[in-house]
């Protein structure tokens, strides 16, 4: 198979954000709002030659198991977010163009732009999967995030939206620089980009790595925590999640949390896989316990602390890159990859439920985000209400939802592999997410409505509702399809 057949999906996805690109610019009404069906078409061709050709497509994968599940889940959840985002971007001048206020000028139109940036930022997450070298990862996840940065700027005419869009975008650049570095020194070290022979030089140094090489793997693993929201580069997540439309943060909570994860995977695979197991060197191990514990202690402490639903759901997204890590520092061979990549599943549905309940309202015309606003919900929004306390419970890990089984996957990898005190380090901070999840639950269901969440009414698109009516149907159904789905992630495996 030569590379062009390898990269069929991200071609697709590719000639999808063309066309959206030409849509977004038609002078007729109707052709700009099928701008989401266009998306979700070439978001569902790719997933159907996936599924279509998988065989074909472990012939030259360098991790083929790994990179048909990251097509299909992340082009599956490309599709709810596509829906999450419809009359996102350009709602209001599309507004004013069809009041006959203003006369429709493509110039001046970002919808089109707006779907070519979410389409490229889903395709380096399908590439971070497949990349075979150092330059390929490197690009894939710019690929992922380069997008994003738009998209913030792009989802509210606020001036805090831009302000995040810069915080975003400089730290961003930031981490870029740092873990490129850290690819030059292994490079240096090994002599080679690609991670395959990469690989072969540190199984021949027998454990004995060289102390470039160890630089630059915690120089490279720092500067992707920034894609995870993984400390020490957190603390944009609050500030960004806040500043961006609900639509397009839970957009950021997901697809460049997973190539962060993925590339994570890839990397330490190089090191950490020998003939005898899985046996990372101990000063790498060292650094993921510490972030491990770090990320979800600071994650849950600051969410305790905040008034605002999406600064809450934003620390809560950092939190949960630190349960994530004790999938990757257990390694494939104790089920911590498998229990990733399940978690990543029940993570991006439930983060997708819950800010969807949140796109799906407004208060005086802005989006809503104090928990106040949330009190007594179902009174008058019931299935937003719903969306939110189920999506909430399943981020709590909370009995049978989808949530509960990844986080109980990852705690089975980490008791397995041997890190029983990191194990016990998260669940007392799944204590403590309990005191803020269990607000997200209760207010909407049993609060008492205030003034203030009395002025609440329904977003006039239909769609991020009903995206979020399908993420909470997910959690709740995917259970008990879980043993197919775990032995699914479990069958990743690395030539």
């Amino acid at each position: 198979m030569n590379i062009v057949e390898l990269l069929i999906p991200e071609l697709i996805l590719l000639a999808g954000s063309v066309a959206c690109a030409i849509v977004g610019v038609s002078t007729r009404r109707s052709m700009r709002d099928a701008l989401p069906a266009v998306a979700i078409a070439a978001l569902g061709a790719a997933i159907a030659w996936t599924l279509c050709c998988g065989d074909t497509l472990a012939e030259a994968a360098p991790m083929p198991a790994l990179s048909k599940w990251v097509t299909v889940v992340g082009c599956g959840l490309g599709m709810l977010l596509v829906l999450l985002n419809a009359g996102t971007a350009d709602r209001d001048y599309e507004a004013a163009v069809a009041a006959g206020r203003t006369k429709f000028d493509p110039l001046r139109t970002t919808r089109g732009e707006f779907y070519v940036f979410m389409l490229l930022s889903i395709g380096g997450l399908l590439l971070a999967a497949k990349a075979r070298d150092l330059i390929w990862l490197f690009l894939a996840l710019e690929l992922t995030s380069l997008p994003t940065y738009v998209m913030v700027a792009m989802s509210r005419r606020e001036q805090r939206a831009q302000e995040a869009s810069m915080k975003y975008f400089f730290l961003g650049a930031m981490s870029a620089a740092m873990f490129l570095y850290g690819f030059a020194l292994l490079y240096g070290a090994t002599g080679t980009v690609e991670l395959a022979a990469m690989h072969e030089v540190f199984t021949a140094q027998q454990g004995d790595v060289g102390m470039i090489a160890l630089v630059g793997m915690l120089l490279a693993i720092l500067g992707i925590a920034f894609k995870l929201a993984a400390v020490p580069m957190h603390l944009y997540a609050a500030d960004v999640y806040e500043g961006a439309a609900s639509s397009v943060t839970a957009f950021l909570g997901f697809v460049p949390k997973a190539a962060g994860a993925i590339a994570v995977m890839g990397l330490l695979w190089t090191m950490g896989m020998h003939a005898d197991g899985w046996l990372l060197p101990p000063m790498v191990e060292v650094m993921l316990w510490v972030m491990a514990v770090l990320t979800m202690t600071l994650g849950n402490v600051a969410a305790l602390l905040q008034s605002s639903a999406k600064r809450m759901l934003g620390w809560s997204s950092v939190a949960h890159s630190g349960y994530i890590l004790i999938g990757v520092i257990a390694g494939p061979d104790h089920g911590g990859w498998a229990a990733v990549l399940v978690y990543l599943l029940g993570y991006g549905l439930s983060n997708t439920g819950a800010f969807a309940a949140l796109a799906a309202l407004r208060r005086g015309g802005n989006e809503v985000e104090s928990l106040e606003d949330l009190s007594g919900l179902a009174e008058r929004h019931r299935g937003a209400a719903w969306t939110l306390a189920i999506s909430s419970g399943s981020l709590l890990g909370f009995p049978p939802l989808l949530g509960f089984w990844g986080k109980l996957l990852l705690f089975i990898a980490g008791v397995s592999s041997g890190h029983i005190v990191l194990v016990v380090i998260a669940g007392l901070n799944s204590a403590i997410s309990a005191a803020y999840y269990l607000k997200l639950v209760a207010l909407p269901l049993m609060g008492a409505s205030t003034a203030r969440s009395r002025e609440v009414e329904p977003l006039s698109v239909q769609w991020p509702r009903i995206a979020g009516l399908i993420a909470a149907a997910a959690v709740i159904l995917l259970p008990i399809g879980l043993p197919a789905i775990a032995a699914c992630a479990a069958a990743v495996l690395v030539n």
